[in-house]
């Protein structure tokens, strides 16, 4: 019998170009960036109703741009909609800030546009992004101009493309820091955005590259990051890591046992997104991110190419970086740089954030320190360089403002995505729905003893990645009525895990507040002494879960 004819996957590399499905048809008759020229040209003049569909739910995304869900569309009717039922004339907007770098300067303008163009209304993402909302296509070359006059972009903030690259927030000023990644990530910004070897990639791309000793950019569930390390003589450098990801098929990522100099980082970067780009599934959209590849490869093989077919030179083995210490790895509270002064972290609600309080905070970090904001990947604020004499003032300051430098465990440790408010793909509410559990929480249990990691999802994708917290909650219907599916006791650092998913475990939105006390109030009766929750979870008897 003759042996079975193995489907192709669409790999370039391999000879299959043609495409295999609608979103590889749109790529190949126009490229996503192209779509510019007509936003600018005729959709701005024309609106929202001239706008071609591939454009609209295509090629908009290299630009930063998805339609929000059109308000009053119950949970349960998502993906029994079209496209076109479902949203709204009004847009979401990302901006790219590489490192979650921003100026004073930068972040007020930020801040005015959120004013002006989306009802005051501004989020922290958890990949270094502010999102806007409420934005209408009329006004997207303004808001563009005034990005690009400071040196910001909605540019490749979404589709196939190399995403925002995430750097420590406290690069080049944490004195315990292994190296200081910018100049690499800076470096590897300049090949990555706009550069057109790179604008049709089989799907989403993330990158990391962070020196930072508390490993804070989640290296293990990105595309391709670079950890730093010290080399097998000593020298700063970076282990790299590739083929992570969450939403509905999570996977760790996988050390190639690499040493790269700093230097080397963009060359190395270019190979890995050249591997992916040829390489890389292409006819199953849901099969086509790099963690697939990578799962049925290896990293022994997946070295091998890109060695050998894109670097064109062996790169030599390194360590792997040590665990990071435990605790948390948000950068909340005040710190001492290595300079001597101080930055500040702070957590807005679940990074709601609004133009109002932004342009406050782009105040305060001229009057007390030199002018510097960063944002972090757990949907948080620092303000860096304060001066001693200024900590008690600008803390003080930042509490009057509502985002506190010192805020509760619960509030410190919640996040969650945009949630059914604004996303096509949600089922439930999370923003508010996740302030009021840790407000809810702060009452109940003001004396809990342990940082627990609360994500709250919307969806199965996993954009607030429950799957990684101690308590995650996936959005569901739960007899009838927006809930949650429960995960418990995921983790990264020493001890990476998926959070564990107890079946038949979901509970209504009412009833969170309720479980998630009955489960704390368990968990500090039952756990050895100093046993953190992911691992007293891992050992727990079900009832005592549920």
């Amino acid at each position: 019998m003759p042996p079975t004819k193995q489907r192709g996957q669409g790999q370039w590399a391999l000879g299959h170009y043609e495409p295999l499905n609608a979103a590889e048809r749109f790529k190949k008759d126009d490229a996503g960036l192209n779509v510019r020229d007509r936003i600018i040209s005729r959709y701005a003049s024309q609106g929202f109703d001239a706008i071609d569909p591939t454009d609209l739910r295509g090629r908009f995304r290299w630009w930063g741009l998805y339609t929000q869900r059109r308000p009053g569309i119950a949970g349960g009717r998502t993906g029994a909609l079209d496209d076109a039922d479902i949203e709204d004339a009004f847009f979401m907007m990302r901006v790219r800030i590489p490192g979650g770098q921003l100026s004073a300067h930068q972040l007020r303008t930020v801040a005015g546009i959120a004013k002006e163009y989306g009802r005051d209304l501004a989020d922290i993402t958890d990949r270094q992004n502010v999102q806007f909302h409420w934005i209408r296509i009329e006004d997207v070359p303004e808001i563009w101009a005034r990005l690009e006059e400071v040196g910001l972009s909605s540019l490749q903030a979404c589709g196939d493309v190399p995403r925002n690259i995430l750097g420590c927030p406290v690069a080049g000023i944490d004195g315990n820091e292994v190296i200081d990644a910018t100049a690499a990530l800076r470096a590897t910004e300049t090949v990555a955005a706009l550069n057109p070897e790179f604008v049709n990639l089989p799907r989403k791309y993330k990158t990391t590259i962070s020196g930072c000793s508390s490993q804070c950019t989640a290296h293990e569930i990105n595309d391709v990051s670079f950890v730093g390390v010290l080399g097998p003589d000593g020298t700063p450098g970076f282990d790299l890591w590739v083929g992570g990801g969450l939403s509905t098929s999570p996977m760790l990522a996988q050390r190639l046992g690499v040493f790269v100099r700093p230097e080397q980082v963009p060359d190395v970067w270019v190979g890995v997104t050249g591997l992916f780009r040829d390489y890389g599934y292409r006819r199953l959209r849901s099969r086509a991110r790099l963690k697939f590849l990578v799962a049925d490869w290896g990293a022994e093989r997946f070295r091998e190419v890109l060695e050998r077919e894109y670097l064109g030179t062996a790169l030599p083995d390194g360590p792997a970086p040590p665990p990071p210490p435990p605790g948390s790895r948000d950068h909340v509270g005040v710190h001492r740089q290595r300079d001597g002064r101080f930055y500040v972290g702070v957590a807005p609600h679940t990074g709601r954030t609004s133009g109002t309080q932004l342009c406050q905070v782009a105040d305060l970090a001229e009057s007390f320190g030199s002018g510097c904001v960063r944002t972090t990947i757990e949907q948080k604020l620092l303000i860096t360089d304060i001066p001693e004499r200024n900590i008690a003032p600008l803390v003080a300051e930042l509490d009057c403002i509502d985002l506190p430098a010192r805020p509760s465990p619960f509030r410190r440790s919640t996040m969650a995505c945009t949630g059914i408010e604004f996303c096509k793909l949600a089922i439930v509410e999370t923003k508010q729905r996740a302030r009021d559990l840790y407000s809810e929480l702060d009452k109940r249990l003001p004396d809990f003893d342990t940082p627990i990691s609360i994500n709250v999802n919307g969806c199965p994708n996993s954009c607030a990645r429950f799957q990684l917290a101690d308590i995650g909650l996936k959005g569901s219907i739960v007899d009838g009525e927006e809930g949650f599916q429960v995960h418990l006791g995921g983790s990264l650092g020493a001890d990476p895990a998926f959070g564990r998913k107890i079946r038949g475990l979901k509970v209504t939105a009412e009833g969170l507040p309720d479980y998630v006390e009955r489960l704390l109030r368990g968990y500090v009766k039952d756990r050895a002494e100093g046993e953190q929750f992911a691992t007293w979870v891992r050992r727990a008897d079900e009832d005592l879960l549920t």
